[in-house]
């Protein structure tokens, strides 16, 4: 009940901040709204009676005149109802969006991304939170009902409380049952979330153009879409399941409402005849008792509407209240300008618990102004390296230190500012050119000099001006991008993989003012003559730099200032090229190994 709770709190505020003099029309208007049918009824009751009794026409007058206001009044406030709701919904909305993802960016790490779970729930939230201006919109619409039904029940009253208690008990067993109904569907919401992502897997596979290739080669069309279909079977059998007893349910309440109006009419009409109750009173009744019965539906049918909504939006509320996923110190200390070095002490890490350890021991000194080299195979834990010093994880023994300080005390923001990298990994954005480049350091975005400097010390800048439209080509065929609109927006155009690895490595020259460079295999994929080119490039680039560089390939890290060979998640070598070599050891291996595969007098990288 507590989440309940906080949910509703949450939308409450969430319709406040998107104007709350809009949101106190639409209540004004709602609650008008709201006491219209119920004039309708009582002015028709007291129009019959004046009739029978053959009242002149002033005094008809005196009633025809609010009834014709208040039809107008029904036929116009509908109108600026539905308005002020839709503007509210998709106000609500972008601020519930907004939210949203202010609070998944306060998420410092990349755990809760590696998790399942968290990524059903995200994916609820989101849902959710575009859900959030139907839950709005029920909840006035929910008033109005209620306040209708408040009306019509007392008018039920007035004529005969026996009555009124028995259409007011018959909307108890409805209220249950929807509720039930509410809450199994959101329950089987979260049940099918994880079959429900891995449906929008394959799909994505069949129609994204990096699986486009491989599923076309190894004529993957009809597997994935099997499985695809699969899961889309699944999802549709629990929903039919939910929709038999929702058939069951609506059926017997529905049955259950003919038979209390029946038996209404029925008492009605013998006690007109009896002249207990006059014309006008059955006119009243019967009003009153479809009003009541019709209120009764759309008010448990939107409780239990707003039930289910509620519980989804709950997956929302535990997002923008969940607590950061790696520890924030109380008072950070500032990230400085690095002076003395990264330290590593004693760090230990693994992804989870229950899977190996992936660092063991690490002790490892970057000293301000040189450059560390770590080599090792694939997977001896260079990359996780990297991850550590961005503070993506803590370790979980051990520490990590800039210029002596933890890195858990300092504040990230402050410290990522004066970090620089290229992942292996890095990122092709469906962005123009030049926003591609500009997301290494957002303040150079309408900088079109520095964007180019960048470029050219990366060696790419006469590439992207070849392009068709320089650096507002739109680097993608995904989107169309029209960044000039006087003209038909242009096509896309898709780089090679050499092109963008120089435009990752674009970004981290973007970003002159890192204090520590990060390169984790930067030259990866590129052919011999290009990956001479680029670590050329960056060894001007990082010549008065800390940094630290991740590389399978020991010819590109040769001329580095130290060297830690990695082997199983320690160092178990740390000197320079030629001390290393001198002393015959893994990494002097490794070099022959990968120096046999070249010619005697081939060029150096570096």
């Amino acid at each position: 009940m507590s989440s309940t709770r906080r949910s509703v709190a949450e939308a409450a505020g969430l319709v406040w901040r998107a104007g709350p003099i809009r949101a106190v029309c639409y209540a004004s208007v709602t609650l008008v709204q709201a006491g219209l049918p119920v004039a309708v009824a009582w002015l028709t009751k007291l129009v019959l009676d004046d009739l029978v009794r053959g009242a002149p026409l002033s005094e008809l007058a005196v009633l025809l005149v609010p009834m014709v206001a208040v039809g107008a009044a029904m036929a116009v406030l509908p109108q600026l109802s539905a308005y002020l709701g839709a503007e509210m919904g998709r106000q609500v909305a972008l601020r519930a969006l907004d939210r949203l993802y202010v609070a998944v960016g306060r998420f410092i790490g990349l755990g809760p991304f590696e998790n399942p779970a968290f990524l059903d729930r995200l994916r609820l939230a989101t849902q959710g939170g575009q859900m959030a201006r139907s839950l709005v919109n029920s909840a006035f619409d929910l008033t109005r009902t209620a306040l209708t039904l408040g009306g019509f029940l007392a008018s039920v009253v007035v004529i005969s409380p026996p009555m009124a208690a028995v259409v007011l008990a018959a909307g108890v067993p409805a209220l249950v049952a929807q509720l039930a109904l509410a809450r199994r569907r959101a329950r089987m919401l979260w049940d099918t979330a994880p079959v429900q992502r891995r449906e929008f897997f394959y799909s994505h596979l069949l129609s994204s153009v990096e699986a486009a290739k491989e599923v076309r080669l190894f004529g993957l069309g009809a597997f994935l879409r099997g499985r695809m279909l699969d899961a889309r079977r699944s999802v549709n059998a629990a929903e039919r399941d939910l929709d038999r007893k929702d058939l069951r349910t609506q059926t017997a309440l529905e049955l259950l409402g003919a038979v209390v109006a029946g038996a209404g009419l029925v008492w009605a009409v013998l006690a007109a005849k009896d002249g207990t109750i006059t014309i006008g009173d059955v006119s009243m009744f019967i009003a009153a008792i479809a009003g009541l019965q019709g209120g009764l539906a759309a008010l448990v049918g939107g409780i239990a509407g707003s039930l289910q909504w509620l519980l989804l939006f709950g997956h929302y509320a535990e997002i923008v209240h969940a607590e950061p996923d790696l520890p924030i110190a109380a008072h950070p200390a500032p990230a400085r300008p690095l002076t003395t070095g990264v330290e590593l002490r004693d760090v230990w890490f693994r992804y989870a618990a229950d899977l190996p350890w992936v660092l063991r021991g690490v002790t490892l000194t970057i000293p301000y102004g040189q450059a560390v080299a770590v080599v090792g195979l694939n997977g001896a834990g260079k990359s996780t390296l990297a991850k550590l010093l961005c503070r993506f994880y803590d370790p979980e023994r051990g520490s990590i230190h800039w210029d002596g300080v933890d890195l858990r005390d300092l504040e990230p923001s402050e410290l990522r500012a004066r970090l620089g990298a290229v992942f292996q990994d890095h990122m092709t954005y469906d962005f123009s050119a030049r926003d591609n480049i500009a997301v290494g350091d957002l303040t150079a975005l309408d900088d079109l000099d520095r964007i180019r400097a960048a470029a050219a010390n990366a060696g790419v800048d006469e590439a992207i001006m070849n392009l068709p439209e320089g650096y507002d080509t739109a680097l993608t065929r995904i989107f169309i991008m029209a960044l000039k609109p006087s003209k038909p927006p242009p096509t896309g155009v898709v780089l090679s993989g050499g092109q963008w690895q120089r435009v990752a490595l674009a970004r981290a020259f973007l970003r002159d003012h890192a204090d520590f460079m990060i390169l984790d295999e930067p030259s990866s994929g590129l052919d011999p003559e290009a990956e001479h080119d680029v670590h050329l490039r960056m060894r001007r680039y990082r010549s008065d730099r800390t940094s630290l560089l991740i590389s399978h390939r020991l010819n590109a890290v040769r001329e580095a200032d130290v060297i830690a060979v990695l082997v199983d998640g320690e160092v178990v070598e740390l000197g320079g090229h030629e001390e290393l070599m001198a002393a015959g050891g893994t990494y002097a291996r490794m070099f022959r190994v990968q120096a046999s595969g070249y010619q005697e007098h081939s060029p150096d990288v570096l």
